[in-house]
């Protein structure tokens, strides 16, 4: 079995996937809590996605050690960075594959940042990782995010083709995309990621249910196999409510 059809098997149902992602706090830091103070418990976080019932849950090694015991499938996020280096986008591993498995993990997650002058490490690294992720027999899942002094819109039509098409070529077995705004240019970024699985990211809060819901919308018209969302359901007071939207839309 391919990792891809691994993927779809693990993390996918009539052949759309909803994903909790939760590796924001190395990211943004603890300012993505408070619209919501209970979510910077990550045993309520994993609490919400075993009642919602969704494919799958991020997390980085650290929560995974300390509160993640099957509920779910989990896909481990091996790098990340936080919001207070200013230099040129980078994110290198933290974890390896083993240690990924050894914790319970169904797959493993990566971020590249296409654009930034330190593109080549992240590559290089990413590289190393795929062939671990070979070895232990776990889909890798991309999140590819141009970003960089070069990048000028990270959610242009081209540049969100372009970073499909970048994670499609270094082996993602799925990937995590920006949405472009609408169906109809959506639809050409999962065109050209072939047969990987593309997941949108959730992205910051919107101020309405309904204007992320319509966003969900249009992924799905456009193709796209589902949304890994994180703040757009934690960060409400009611997750489950926004969750069981997202859900209907997704799985049809």
């Amino acid at each position: 079995m391919s990792l891809v059809e691994k993927f779809r098997r693990t993390f996918m149902r009539r052949g759309r996937a909803v994903v909790l992602a939760y590796d924001h706090g190395i990211e943004h830091g603890p300012t993505d809590f408070l619209d919501n103070e209970r979510s910077a418990d990550p045993a309520y976080i994993i609490e919400v996605a075993v009642k919602l019932g969704v494919d799958g849950i991020v997390l980085q090694r650290g929560l995974a050690e300390k509160y993640y015991s099957g509920q779910l499938p989990l896909i481990l996020k091996l790098n990340g960075k936080t919001s207070l280096y200013p230099g040129e986008p980078i994110s290198v591993a933290n974890c390896t594959v083993e240690e990924a498995v050894s914790l319970g993990a169904s797959a493993v997650g990566y971020t590249i940042y296409a654009g930034s002058g330190l593109e080549y490490k992240m590559f290089e690294e990413l590289a190393r990782i795929k062939h671990d992720a070979v070895k232990f027999d776990v889909p890798l899942v991309v999140w590819s995010y141009p970003r960089g002094s070069k990048v000028k819109d990270e959610q242009s039509p081209e540049i969100v083709a372009y970073a499909a098409r970048v994670a499609l070529e270094l082996g993602a077995d799925a990937m995590k995309i920006k949405y472009t705004g609408d169906p109809k240019t959506f639809s050409w970024a999962v065109k050209v990621a072939g047969r990987v699985p593309v997941l949108m990211s959730g992205g910051p809060k919107t101020k309405t249910d309904e204007e992320f819901l319509r966003q969900v919308e249009g992924v799905v018209a456009a193709g796209g196999s589902g949304v890994a969302v994180g703040r757009n359901v934690w960060q409400r007071q009611d997750p489950f409510t926004i969750g069981e939207s997202i859900k209907k839309i997704v799985y049809g």
